[in-house]
């Protein structure tokens, strides 16, 4: 872990949340993925896949290296090696799967320390929070909270996007993704209202996705219901943070 995060040089905040997470999104060429998940075609070439080009394969090793615990064996991954730095083909890289690497390693580096849950899935710090397990994580309901620069935003998957707020903390680990909010507020087409979010291993890249919400920044309806077609959002994960300014930033 990098000293400037381990003994906070700055106070932990959002701004630097989004920053770092913006980032990241540009290293990898600033893709905008606003398409429906079951409508995106699959790569031409599994070689060229973004996480297993020059440059960006070492980029995804980082998220594992520094977002996880030593002791985690996926903290010897890349985005395309395993732990023993064997070339695994592109065809399975479902199972190394890194989009809770990327936000573990956002959180580390901006120096959240004991205050984030960090983990290869995402559902270990969903319901962290959920179960108030870590009081500096709480999940706050998508039908009564509007998130903020710096939340996370987080979904189910699979079979697991049935899954909602009421429902956690869930006694298993489900398939979830979560992104990290990096702007509010913005009145934009096509959904006239959005924020945007940036997370990991989407389309194998760290990309930026606008998520459309009501006139008082929520992203879902009062009965729960998302506005989102694409993504059932479950819960708003809020990490604790030393300072609340919002920066004036928008995608």
């Amino acid at each position: 872990m990098p000293d400037f995060a381990t003994r906070n040089f700055v106070p932990f905040n959002r701004q630097d949340v989004a920053a770092i997470a913006l980032r990241e999104w540009r290293l990898f060429g600033t893709p905008v993925a606003d398409e429906d998940p079951h409508d995106r075609p699959d790569p031409s070439s599994p070689a060229l896949k973004p996480e297993r080009l020059p440059g960006l394969w070492q980029r995804v090793g980082e998220y594992w290296w520094i977002g996880q615990d030593l002791y985690e064996t996926e903290s010897h991954w890349t985005g395309r090696t395993d732990g023993d730095g064997r070339l695994f083909s592109a065809n399975i890289d479902g199972h190394y799967a890194w989009s809770a690497a990327f936000i573990s390693y956002v959180m580390r580096v901006a120096g959240a320390n004991e205050r984030f849950t960090y983990s290869p899935n995402h559902a270990t710090y969903i319901n962290a929070a959920a179960s108030r397990q870590n009081p500096n994580l709480t999940a706050q309901d998508p039908a009564a909270y509007a998130p903020q620069i710096g939340d996370l935003l987080c979904v189910g998957r699979g079979r697991s996007r049935s899954i909602t707020y009421r429902m956690l903390p869930t006694s298993y680990a489900f398939p979830a993704h979560c992104g990290i909010v990096v702007s509010v507020g913005q009145n934009a087409p096509p959904f006239g209202r959005e924020i945007s979010i940036v997370g990991g291993n989407i389309d194998d890249s760290v990309a930026l996705t606008h998520v459309p919400v009501d006139a008082y920044g929520r992203v879902s309806t009062p009965d729960g219901t998302s506005y989102d077609t694409r993504y059932p959002w479950c819960a708003i994960l809020a990490p604790q943070y030393d300072a609340t300014e919002e920066p004036n930033s928008g995608q």
